[in-house]
């Protein structure tokens, strides 16, 4: 059994623990700029279970994305979605290449299900796992390199597994929602986009057959009526994002160059969070920041010791980020 995979995000406990002093969370990566969502929670319908066909979800969702219902999942959370695909996909005995330094909930499905995990890139595999733009680095490949790699996922006759959950933060044009393929799975999520990670809702997009499997593999109702209400209003405002785009390049810009300058690796980043290689012990600094109430990514459970990921949030917050690193650069 594999261990639990350790995520940031985790302010909730730590304010608990410490109600005395104000935290300011760059470890979890949210939309700081995120539309306003007019909806009535109020107002759900709580007296009855959920349709657990999530029609009327999935058909906001097809609008949307021109997309059939019957090539449309839903689930509670990205990372249930991730669980269940890996329980059809990744039987006993499968392989599946997962890149260095990329979102652990991968692997672990993989290995909960009974899969082999290589590195090797050139290896002969059932599944091929790709974060775009990945997490933790930022970097974002371009539609034509992500059709490349699906073209060798047909060529070996293996399925692409394709996480989009930054995307709509990042550069919308380079996803590959569009792409019908019997051997592509494209993960999308409103957590990031939104800023709201309390309401735990994912969705993903394949064929037919395979999205027939993952919904028969679910269990029932997982996606509550808070969740599917919200989601149902929320994905017909993914075209305001655009102005959030702009406003995080402003400050992902602005916290790139600022931690360069006061000597910090920041690897170029093309979603709203930046990689940044501190050289020293990225627990002890993490541990050191929390101290002073600003809590980052210690990168270490990405197999990166020596690296943090930071989120982009508004322009003061960000201020305050460099004020506390400067005390400690190298």
């Amino acid at each position: 059994m594999p261990d639990r995979q350790i995520h940031g995000g985790v302010i909730r406990k730590l304010r608990k623990e410490d109600i005395e002093r104000d935290l300011l969370d760059f470890s979890a990566s949210m939309n700081p700029f995120p539309p306003s969502v007019e909806w009535k929670p109020e107002a759900c319908d709580l007296g009855d279970y959920p349709d657990d066909t999530y029609s009327d979800l999935k058909e906001a969702i097809g609008s949307v994305f021109s997309r059939n219902p019957e090539e449309i999942a839903v689930g509670n959370g990205s990372v249930e979605l991730i669980r269940i695909f890996a329980q059809v996909m990744a039987p006993a005995g499968s392989r599946a290449y997962i890149e260095r330094s990329t979102f652990g909930e991968y692997a672990q499905s993989v290995l909960l299900s009974g899969g082999i995990i290589t590195h090797n890139p050139e290896a002969s595999v059932d599944l091929r796992y790709l974060c775009n733009p990945n997490n933790p680095t930022g970097m974002l490949l371009s539609k034509e390199a992500i059709t490349q790699r699906l073209k060798t996922c047909r060529d070996e006759g293996s399925t692409l597994f394709l996480d989009e959950a930054f995307i709509d933060l990042s550069d919308p044009d380079q996803s590959m929602v569009g792409e019908r393929d019997p051997n592509l799975f494209i993960l999308r999520s409103l957590t990031k986009a939104f800023s709201v990670p309390g309401i735990r809702f994912g969705f993903g997009f394949g064929d037919p057959t395979l999205i027939d499997a993952i919904e028969k593999t679910r269990p029932p109702w997982t996606v509550n009526r808070f969740a599917e209400i919200y989601a149902t209003e929320a994905i017909r405002h993914l075209p305001d994002l655009e102005a959030s785009r702009r406003m995080i390049a402003i400050e992902r810009e602005y916290l790139t160059t600022s931690l360069r300058g006061i000597g910090f690796a920041a690897h170029q980043s093309s979603a709203n969070y930046i990689l940044v290689d501190v050289g020293m012990s990225a627990s002890d600094l993490s541990q050191g920041l929390m101290r002073d109430g600003i809590l980052v990514r210690d990168c270490t459970s990405f197999g990166l010791p020596e690296s943090i990921r930071v989120a982009i949030r508004r322009h003061e917050e960000n201020q305050v980020l460099i004020e506390a690193l400067s005390s400690c650069a190298p």
